[in-house]
C-alpha cells in the first residue's frame, strides 16, 4: 500500500472483497465466502498494482484537482477495474496495457459520480460529503471532465485496438440514458422500457467496456469478446438491481449515502416500476410528493412501506438474480481457465452486497 494510502484511512486494496466475504459467511453462505477468499488471494497484487497507478494520478493545487481526488481517495468498490484485471486473466495477464485500461474505466466512472451529484443536489457520497458540497458544483463538473480526459488518453496511449472508439461510443450511450432519465425525472412514468434504456446505457455499459477491454488485452478472438461482452451487460443489470433495492434501507446496508435518496429524487427504479404496475394508485401519491419543494421523512417512509407492501422489493432481487443467472450461462461459453471461474464469483458476489 502506498503511503498516502496507509494515512488518508482508505480500505485496503482487497477490502470489497473481504467485506463480501464477512457478509456471505454471515448470511449463511461459507461456500462463496471461501470462493471470494480464493478470489482475494489470486488477484490482491493485480489490485495493488491498479491502487498505486491510480496514486500515482497528478495532485496539483488546483481546486478541481481537489474535488477530483476528493472521490478518488475514498475509493468505490473497484469492481469495473476487478472485471478488466480478471478478463485480461485469460490471456497474458494484468499487463501494463491492462492495468492502464482498469485505471481508465475507474476514471469515468468517478467523472460520472462527480458529475450525478451535482445533478442530484447529493450531499453524500461512499459515507462522506460529496465533492460538491466541500468544493462547490463548478469545481465538481470541472473535476469530473478532467479525469474523463486524463481517462481517454490513458485509453489512446494503451495502445490496444478499438478501445477508444468503443470508449466514445459507451459514452454516447451513457449521455443517451441520463437525459432519459433527466426528462422522466419526478414524471413517475414508470416504464419498464424506460428503466432498462436507462439501466442499460447508464450503468450496463461501463462494465461491457470493462469486459471488451480486458478481452482485447488478452487479445481473445472475437466469440469470447461478444460473451464477455453480454457477461457485462447482465451483470450491470444486476448490480443496478440491487442498487435499486439497497436505496430502501435493506436491513444491514451501508450505502454511503441516505436511504430513499432514489425516491426522494423521483428516479425510475424497478422497484418503483413494479409498484405502479401492481398498485396504481400510488402513482398519485408519489406525483403530490413530488410536487413539493421539500419532502417530509415520514411522508417518503410512508411511500416507501407502500411500495414494499406490493412485493416490489423481492421482484427487484428476482430481477438481480435472473440476470446473474444470464451472466453464469454466457461464461459457458468461454474456456474453462481460472479467470471464467473467477468472474462466476464476481457474479454471485454481486448478490451478496450490501453496499
Amino acid at each position: 500500500m502506498s503511503q498516502h494510502a496507509a494515512t488518508s484511512g482508505r480500505a485496503a486494496p482487497s477490502a470489497v472483497l473481504d467485506r463480501l466475504s464477512h457478509v456471505s459467511a454471515v448470511r449463511g453462505a461459507p461456500a462463496l465466502a471461501e470462493r471470494l477468499a480464493h478470489l482475494d488471494r489470486w488477484v490482491r497484487a493485480d489490485l495493488s498494482e491498479f491502487e498505486r497507478e491510480l496514486d500515482a494520478i497528478p495532485r496539483g493545487a488546483r481546486m478541481i484537482h481537489q474535488a477530483a481526488h476528493h472521490l478518488l481517495d475514498l475509493r468505490g468498490k473497484a469492481l469495473r477495474p476487478l472485471c478488466v484485471a480478471l478478463t485480461s486473466r485469460f490471456g497474458e495477464g494484468f499487463t501494463p496495457r491492462a492495468r492502464s485500461l482498469a485505471v481508465a474505466v475507474e476514471l469515468v466512472h468517478s467523472a460520472t459520480l462527480l458529475h450525478d451529484d451535482v445533478v442530484d443536489a447529493a450531499e453524500r457520497r461512499r459515507g462522506a460529503p460529496t465533492a460538491s458540497v466541500v468544493y462547490g458544483n463548478a469545481a465538481s463538473i470541472f473535476a469530473g471532465d478532467w479525469l474523463l480526459i486524463a481517462a481517454l488518453r490513458r485509453i489512446r496511449e494503451s495502445g490496444v485496438e478499438g478501445v477508444l472508439d468503443r470508449m466514445l461510443g459507451v459514452i454516447d450511450e451513457m449521455i443517451a440514458a441520463e437525459s432519459v432519465q433527466l426528462e422522466r425525472r419526478g414524471k413517475i412514468a414508470g416504464a419498464r422500457e424506460d428503466y432498462f434504456a436507462i439501466v442499460e446505457g447508464k450503468t450496463a455499459a461501463l462494465f461491457r467496456w470493462a469486459m471488451i477491454a480486458g478481452a482485447r488485452a488478452a487479445e481473445l478472438p472475437a466469440s469470447s469478446e461478444a460473451a464477455l461482452e453480454r457477461y457485462g451487460l447482465h451483470l450491470g443489470v444486476a448490480f443496478q438491481a440491487v442498487d435499486d433495492e439497497l436505496d430502501y434501507g435493506v436491513a444491514g446496508a451501508h450505502t454511503g449515502k441516505d436511504a430513499l435518496a432514489d425516491l426522494r429524487e423521483g428516479k425510475i427504479t424497478f422497484p418503483l416500476v413494479v409498484a405502479l404496475e401492481r398498485e396504481p394508485t400510488l402513482r398519485g401519491r408519489i406525483e403530490t410528493l413530488m410536487a413539493r419543494d421539500v419532502v417530509a421523512t415520514d411522508e417518503l417512509a410512508a411511500i416507501a412501506t407502500a411500495v414494499r407492501n406490493t412485493g416490489a422489493l423481492v421482484a427487484t432481487r428476482a430481477l438481480a438474480e435472473e440476470h446473474v443467472q444470464k451472466a453464469l450461462a454466457v461464461l459457458e461459453e468461454l474456456p474453462a481457465v481460472p479467470a471464467r471461474d473467477a468472474l462466476v464469483t464476481v457474479a454471485l458476489a454481486s448478490l451478496e452486497r450490501q453496499s
